[in-house]
């Protein structure tokens, strides 16, 4: 089991503790590209929706950086464009579906 470890804002974590939201969102630069799927750079143009490969089984987010937090199973991860109302800009972004809780 490989688990990414992710801090979130109250805002974002709340919803994904309530079941609002199913997916959470990192930019496409160097170091996400790097830590999430193990490359340096993708080339993204337009919407595009390819999967990477990647290791995480588990995601487990914390509450900022205190000792509250949650485990879900990682389904995928993608890029495209994500859900504005759940904090999404409006360009490409990593999309981390959330499987179910642990």
């Amino acid at each position: 089991m490989k688990t990414l470890y992710l801090p979130l804002k109250k805002e974002w974590y709340e919803m994904i503790e309530r079941g609002v939201k199913t997916e959470e969102y990192r930019e496409i630069k160097p170091y996400w590209c790097k830590r999430l799927v193990g490359v340096d750079t993708i080339s993204v143009s337009g919407v595009l929706m390819e999967v990477y490969e990647y290791d995480f089984t588990h995601i487990k987010f914390s509450y900022g950086y205190t000792k509250r937090t949650m485990t879900f199973e990682c389904k995928s991860i993608t890029i495209g464009r994500g859900r504005k109302e759940w904090g999404a800009p409006d360009n490409d972004v990593f999309i981390i579906k959330l499987g179910k809780r642990i």
